[in-house]
């Protein structure tokens, strides 16, 4: 299966809960961590939730 690579960008700090939790969810929880993941329609809504936050690393 493909994997995908993630980066956080910006802090949860002053985040509603739902989104901190939605990092949390795909394993991000410091600044410019990055973690590779399957790449499943589930992963790709979460980022999709958090075009503000994550960054998609070719």
């Amino acid at each position: 299966m493909a994997t995908i690579k993630i980066k956080q960008i910006s802090s949860p700090i002053r985040r509603p809960g739902h989104q901190r939790k939605t990092l949390i969810g795909l394993g991000l929880n410091k600044m410019h961590r990055v973690v590779e993941i399957e790449d499943t329609a589930e992963v790709r809504g979460a980022i999709a939730k958090l075009p503000h936050m994550v960054a998609v690393i070719d």
